[in-house]
């Protein structure tokens, strides 16, 4: 029998909220150890990016050390976090940058050990679809 977990208990979802803004702040000043910190340090680690892909802590340090910073006017809209008992979580969001015809979908799951970690993640883009 598998067993119930409660769904988006809302202080399970406030700390998902606040690791997950600590993230996009880390993200948009490009501070690197932040941003590792946020990541799980072990090789079950996947990232798939727009165009490119990392397993493990270390894949992932190299290729965040070669990027440049992101583009100025990152907006997120509709974030959305789902917990499931008080050890994880889903994260996803659309963002768009301003004078880009592309809108952004981010994944992450993050797994509490002890701290809240990303475990994976995944971004891509898609052209904005029409209104």
């Amino acid at each position: 029998m598998m067993a119930t977990l409660e769904v988006d208990r809302p202080e399970i979802v406030a700390e998902v909220r606040a690791a997950f803004a600590a993230y996009e702040e880390a993200l948009a000043a490009n501070d690197q150890g932040a941003m590792a910190a946020m990541f799980s340090d072990g090789p079950e680690l996947v990232r798939f990016g727009i165009g490119d892909r990392q397993r493990g802590a270390a894949e992932l340090a190299r290729w965040r050390s070669s990027q440049p910073m992101l583009p100025p006017g990152r907006t997120l809209q509709e974030t959305l976090v789902t917990t499931w008992g008080t050890n994880f979580a889903v994260v996803s969001t659309l963002f768009t940058y301003p004078g880009r015809e592309l809108l952004g979908r981010q994944s992450q799951t993050w797994v509490r050990s002890p701290t809240w970690r990303i475990v994976h993640a995944h971004v891509s883009e898609i052209p904005t679809p029409a209104a």
